[in-house]
């Protein structure tokens, strides 16, 4: 069984009567790399500002490396990297003296991944961090963020509006040290996330909608399509698995979120006289619109590992 790097229970946040995060049980077992998604305004930027202390929850409570999250200070921050697109920075500091202004804090601050990552990013190191584009920014936070090799990293939506090169280098340098580090990134860029995630959560209205390995998302999810020998018309109870079920004439398609080869067959055969039968697996952009659209009646579906 995984440990887990983060784990909550039944954590709320509550701003009057705004509920921006709603009894959260989540898992991020340690090694991962872990995606949480969701639309603008699901509540991902408070549960990782709940997380990392920088708000303190209603109710129910957070572990970050088995300790309790609402400790997380002095040493303990050593093991933790926090890098955020609302973070202010020192602008009047170069590059070159952000990174020195951060070594003395760290005892395990490697130099040599230091200088890996200064020259993988391209950092101009004698330039004023107020100068820089907003993706260079990023890359010097984060250079500095890794370079002292924390057990856990959490990156609130790091990948937001910068142009596909600067996301691509972002995402390279987390996966240079994945493995050594647990990774959580919240993030509305579904392809590059799809591309590199071992795991992945689907948060809207402040609720964990969906959480388990990326692979069983694949798996799990299939766009199904029958070809029938008569006229189809729609069953009267489809499954509940069945989302987005549509006939026309002697085909139908579904979205099945419970693929089972043998089990969904049979399923189907029982309602309908088929003569064909194909499913294909879906991408992530692909389930998230899917349980979007179907008011999240996946809610059931919820696995954490």
């Amino acid at each position: 069984m995984h440990m887990q790097a983060i784990e909550t229970f039944s954590l709320t946040k509550r701003f009057r009567r705004v509920v921006a995060v709603d009894d959260l049980n989540l898992r991020v077992p340690e090694g991962g790399v872990y995606a949480l998604m969701g639309p603008n305004g699901a509540g991902k930027t408070t549960l990782i500002r709940m997380l990392m202390n920088l708000l303190r929850p209603t109710s129910g409570h957070a572990l970050l490396l088995g300790g309790d999250a609402t400790r997380l200070r002095g040493e303990r921050l050593e093991s933790v990297g926090y890098v955020s697109e609302a973070q202010e920075l020192p602008d009047w500091l170069t590059v070159g003296a952000f990174l020195s202004y951060w070594r003395p804090f760290y005892p395990t601050w490697d130099v040599a991944l230091e200088r890996r990552l200064v020259s993988r990013f391209g950092l101009p190191e004698k330039q004023k961090l107020r100068n820089l584009s907003r993706g260079m920014r990023m890359k010097a936070v984060l250079a500095g963020a890794m370079s002292y090799r924390p057990r856990l990293i959490v990156l609130d939506e790091p990948l937001s509006g910068l142009d596909p090169m600067v996301r691509d280098d972002l995402l390279q340098g987390l996966l240079d040290v994945a493995g050594e580090m647990t990774v959580l990134i919240s993030s509305h860029d579904l392809a590059e996330v799809d591309s590199f995630a071992s795991h992945v959560g689907y948060m809207d209205a402040g609720r964990l909608r969906l959480s388990e390995p990326v692979s069983g998302i694949h798996l799990r999810f299939r766009n199904v399509q029958v070809v029938c020998t008569n006229p189809l018309t729609l069953p009267q109870t489809p499954p509940p698995e069945w989302l987005q079920l549509v006939v026309e004439g002697r085909s139908a398609k579904w979205v099945e979120i419970g693929w089972d080869p043998e089990r969904s067959v049979a399923r189907a055969r029982e309602r309908f006289c088929i003569e064909q039968i194909t499913s294909s697996a879906m991408t992530l952009r692909q389930v998230f619109l899917t349980m979007a659209r179907a008011d999240c009646t996946v809610d059931a579906k919820v696995k954490s590992q």
